[in-house]
């Protein structure tokens, strides 16, 4: 049975964090709808979207790198899968030690696969993504890892099972000064990571026609889809467990976890998108100024 185990996980990660990822971003479309006085798409949109993109034909470029264009959206899902497993592990299995670790770099593989889908593409527009694409992994990745770093800091370990059992016992990161600096550098950070508006500028539709994704159809294209759903409920959980002192009443559990989806779909739905260059001055400037402040409080012990 004990074998058994990281195999129910990351099967339980998958159906968890792929029909929670579906329902998020179906909520997502319906709010957005909503602020923009439109109806909005039914409950099963989503499902449907994915049924008919696994149905359509795969076209694969003249000029692509076949390996890896056909790769990218599948490692891209795994090493979701496998960081929602770890999300699991820490409340139903033992948790790994130094999993905070190992979370933030299975968080950047999505990134790097969008890029290699970009630039193995073989199309101009492709490639123009992927550029892009770096350029904001560069720029959010530091005050993202400053956030998360402010727990640690105050707590003394990286096991985030360990983090949200100290909220327990005291009160929500969130709920310090600190904390809350933290939380709010963190939500923009992962907005990059989403690719959401204002950090969209690896795909935005409107000038480069898509960019990393432009050759893309079919099933690897519902696959990328799913990779950026199951990223959202993934990281939102993440966040309440992690600020938000986690799960342990399913209730304000959800609660917790709505409040985070609509702080991020309202941030996505009033800003407009920023260039690359105002990206990085953001992300290396604001945001990691505020990170650094944040680590000084926590030190503090505010």
């Amino acid at each position: 049975m004990e074998i058994l185990k990281p195999f129910l996980l990351i099967i339980g990660s998958f159906v968890i964090f792929g029909l929670t990822g579906i329902m998020s971003t179906w909520l997502d479309r319906k709010i957005t709808a909503r602020l923009q006085w439109r109806v909005g798409p039914p409950w099963y949109q989503n499902f449907a979207d994915l049924m008919k993109l696994a149905g359509k034909e795969t076209v694969i470029p003249e000029n692509a790198n076949q390996v890896l264009f056909l790769l990218s959206p599948v490692i891209g899902v795994i090493s979701i899968v496998i960081t929602g497993a770890i999300l699991l592990s820490g409340i139903f299995y033992n948790p790994l030690k130094w999993d905070l670790v190992i979370f933030i770099y299975l968080l950047m593989i999505p990134s790097i696969m969008i890029f290699l889908a970009g630039s193995s593409s073989g199309n101009v527009l492709g490639s123009v993504g992927a550029g892009r694409e770096v350029r904001l992994l560069l720029g959010y990745e530091l005050p993202f890892i400053l956030a998360l770093l402010v727990p640690v800091v105050k707590y003394g370990t990286l096991q985030i099972s360990e983090i949200a059992r100290h909220q327990m016992d005291f009160r929500m990161n969130i709920g310090f000064i600190s904390g809350f600096i933290a939380f709010i550098v963190g939500i923009f950070a992962f907005q990059g990571k989403l690719g959401f508006v204002p950090f969209d500028v690896s795909e935005a539709e409107t000038e480069i026609a898509g960019g990393t994704f432009v050759e893309y159809s079919g099933l690897p294209l519902g696959l990328f889809k799913l990779m950026k759903w199951m990223l959202l409920s993934v990281g939102i959980s993440f966040f309440v467990i992690y600020f938000m002192g986690g799960f342990s009443n399913i209730l304000t559990g959800i609660l917790k976890y709505l409040v985070v989806l609509v702080l991020i779909v309202l941030i996505k739905n009033t800003n407009p998108r920023l260039r690359t260059d105002q990206i990085l001055r953001f992300s290396w400037g604001w945001l990691t100024l505020f990170g650094f402040f944040a680590l000084i409080l926590a030190v503090m012990g505010y």
